[in-house]
């Protein structure tokens, strides 16, 4: 037989965070051709994480250009991928998570009856607005994809109670705490060590969602200005996204802040860096709910639903929303109540171990029906 072909393909630096250890896996193993498409939805965030994974893609779309819209990047990336496919023939492509990329690329396996391994599968928000467009490209690609790679057992039972025709539904963990541990241990080899001071407690916010632009964002930015007013040991850092739009709303409101920190988007090690000097976190992030338990960083979440109830349900995440008066309560009560802010911290992971890239490769193996190391053989669904 010959050796089965995989491409993996992603255009966010979200997907290439997720999917770097995944297919670090893959090169290593000498039974699989592996090739890396980038679409490069988002471009410079997506260089700097195959830079830090010693990555390179096999082929580069390219395709970020100002104020791109929805239909654009749907359109392009079905087109150019379809010719990697004709090019290629791969025996199977591995997608990833819920971006515009994910969905258009499966829907191109789909039309050239290609099969789809779906990393981080089967997340759901219920509400297709919410977030949008993620909460519909993750249902569509699911639909499509033949092997569901899911992070927790809520996942798997949402494809499961979905209907999707399958060929495995495996949990896994998540990919980004293998990331994470990767780069953690990168950060320790390289005596690159984060800076807290005792008496400051520093507050690392990231918005960025769609569906909060405007007066949500705006809200959000006011209940932080006024606790950082009303609190002298508090200071905030703020990687801000390069949409306009969100510059617009939160600009005005924490600009002349003397301990605001206002900067550009960060490298994933600054990121990591800035995430482990944090007292806690305000995000709208996918990712960072995930990241942040591993390094003992409550996630105040700025969203009205989240497709990640385990963060939820384990303590170590709340939603709040985008209220000011709910938002500066809730920071307000991390800040002064150090009961409430230790039971927050002290809980275990609930969406991986470090394993998952072990998990996924383990039954790609048996998907091709090729034998399974005896490093992998013990290796069972994470719980």
């Amino acid at each position: 037989m010959d050796k089965p072909k995989v491409i993996f393909s992603f255009g966010t630096r979200p997907e290439a965070i997720k999917m770097a250890p995944v297919i670090q896996t893959f090169l290593r193993d000498p039974d699989f051709i592996t090739k890396v498409v980038l679409t490069a939805q988002h471009r410079e965030m997506l260089d700097q994480v195959m830079d830090i994974f010693s990555l390179r893609g096999d082929y580069d779309f390219n395709i970020m250009m100002q104020k791109q819209t929805l239909e654009f990047l749907t359109s392009t990336v079905l087109t150019k991928f379809q010719e990697v496919l004709a090019q290629e023939k791969p025996d199977l492509v591995f997608v990833h998570g819920d971006t515009t990329t994910t969905f258009a690329c499966s829907l191109a396996c789909f039309y050239q009856n290609v099969p789809v391994a779906h990393v981080e599968a089967g997340l759901r928000s219920f509400d297709l607005r919410n977030p949008f467009p993620e909460e519909m490209n993750r249902k569509l690609a699911d639909s499509l994809c033949t092997l569901h790679f899911c992070p927790t057992i809520h996942a798997k039972n949402n494809i499961i109670e979905e209907n999707i025709e399958s060929k495995g539904i495996f949990v896994t963990g998540n990919t980004v705490i293998d990331s994470l541990f990767y780069v953690v241990n990168y950060l320790k080899e390289k005596t690159l060590e984060s800076k807290r001071k005792d008496n400051i407690k520093k507050i690392l916010v990231t918005l960025h969602r769609r569906e909060s632009w405007g007066k949500p964002i705006e809200a959000v930015a006011r209940a932080i200005r006024e606790v950082v007013l009303e609190n002298e040991d508090v200071s905030v850092m703020f990687p801000i996204h390069k949409n306009p739009i969100v510059r617009e709303s939160v600009m005005p409101i924490l600009g002349d802040l003397s301990r605001v920190s206002i900067v550009e988007p960060m490298d994933y090690l600054s990121f990591i860096l800035e995430m482990q000097s944090s007292y806690l976190i305000i995000s709208d992030s996918g990712g960072i709910q995930e990241e942040a338990p591993s390094l003992g960083k409550p996630v105040l979440l700025t969203r009205l639903v989240t497709e990640r109830p385990e963060g939820l349900e384990s303590g170590v995440v709340r939603l709040i929303g985008t209220d000011f008066q709910t938002v500066k309560n809730e920071i307000t009560k991390l800040i002064r109540d150090p009961i409430y802010y230790q039971n927050m911290v002290r809980i275990r992971n609930p969406f991986g171990d470090g394993k998952a890239s072990k998990r996924i490769i383990k039954e790609t193996r048996k998907f091709f029906s090729l034998p399974v190391p005896e490093d992998l053989q013990s290796l069972s669904d994470f719980v």
